[in-house]
């Protein structure tokens, strides 16, 4: 009676818990600065700090065209998503004068209900690295790494940046590669060019820049699709001076998207796993809580039935199977198949 009256205890905390002040969190935005100015107040500072937020999280995980559709949201209405807020300290050596550091979390439940009723899908990305390698085409001539602007500078422009772009060093075998493409860089092979990051996101994107015509061609491969991709910058306004930026610039925006799409969650078609949780010693719900409640994707939690050595779940998920697992594995909870049942072996 004593172990069942634990269970139950735990049960309880289980689903009642929740991890308020995670920054694992996808709905938590870090590094909210703001200008403390004499004339503003507390209240309208904290105002500030949320719709400041709010678009930060939009803009990390929704598609370029999903952020528009909540261009009408009021303060009032963003308000009422919002979890918590806080004050930051920052440590004085690393204090900016007049600046107040926020931190804002919204509420994954009502984020939910939000895009649910506006038809929108978001992105959780957990590969965020992205091998990419600009290649400059200009007056006939194929600029890998040296005479490449872009090569040299891609770095330079990475404000708030969700992607982190790596590109490779000097490398002459690349050079080959490329250059036995010369005639037909369409068809080139990326899995080729990055041989040491074959399960990577990669990408090549070739940059025609000549008086009359400045063309941006993208190949990727993202989350092992492949992408091919033309970039029109026939409305932007290009001068010499910003041309680099602006190239690089909305490029890197592109690549964004593309990765962002591909890593949909559509909240309108939950899923279910049913697995079995082993107690004993190591395992325990608490340690389980803990760990699942870290993972957004996962929508809730229901026992379906319990004893004293073990318990049967049923997870309701967003997204695939196959990325709830590696989420679950990050989270060192192993699941493996035994007899058609999902097993959870060990934390």
């Amino acid at each position: 009676m004593k172990l069942y009256k634990q269970i139950l205890f735990i049960l309880v905390v289980f689903f009642k818990t929740e991890t308020l002040f995670s920054e694992m969190n996808l709905f938590n935005v870090n590094n909210i600065e703001l200008e403390k100015k004499d004339k503003i107040t507390n209240n309208r500072l904290a105002d500030m700090a949320i719709k400041k937020g709010f678009n930060q999280l939009t803009t990390r995980i929704l598609l370029e065209e999903d952020i528009k559709k909540l261009s009408d949201l009021k303060l009032s209405l963003i308000k009422q998503l919002v979890m918590y807020y806080q004050i930051i300290d920052v440590p004085k050596k690393n204090q900016k004068e007049g600046l107040v550091n926020f931190s804002v979390t919204f509420d994954k439940a009502k984020m939910h209900d939000l895009f649910y009723k506006r038809g929108i899908s978001y992105s959780e990305i957990l590969d965020k690295e992205l091998y990419v390698l600009p290649v400059l085409l200009k007056n006939n001539e194929i600029n890998v790494f040296n005479n490449n602007l872009f090569y040299k500078n891609w770095n330079k422009f990475n404000e708030n940046e969700l992607i982190e772009f790596i590109l490779p060093l000097e490398n002459i075998e690349i050079i080959k590669i490329i250059n036995d493409y010369k005639n037909n860089l369409i068809n080139i092979n990326i899995s080729d060019l990055f041989k040491e990051y074959s399960n990577k996101n990669s990408a090549i994107i070739f940059i025609e820049n000549n008086k009359t015509n400045n063309k941006i061609y993208i190949k990727a491969i993202i989350q092992g699709k492949k992408i091919s991709k033309n970039l029109d910058l026939k409305s932007k306004k290009l001068t010499i001076e910003n041309f680099y930026g602006t190239v690089i610039t909305e490029t890197k925006k592109e690549l964004t998207n593309l990765v962002k799409s591909k890593n949909l969650i559509d909240i309108r078609t939950p899923s279910f796993l049913n697995v079995k949780f082993e107690l004993n010693k190591r395992n325990n719900l608490v340690k389980l809580n803990s760990k699942i409640k870290k993972i957004d994707s996962i929508e809730n939690i229901y026992v379906q039935e319990f004893n004293k050595d073990s318990m049967k779940l049923r997870i309701k998920f967003l997204g695939k199977l196959e990325k709830i697992i590696n989420q679950l594995k990050k989270e060192d909870i192993r699941l493996k198949l035994i007899n058609n049942q999902w097993v959870i072996k060990s934390l």
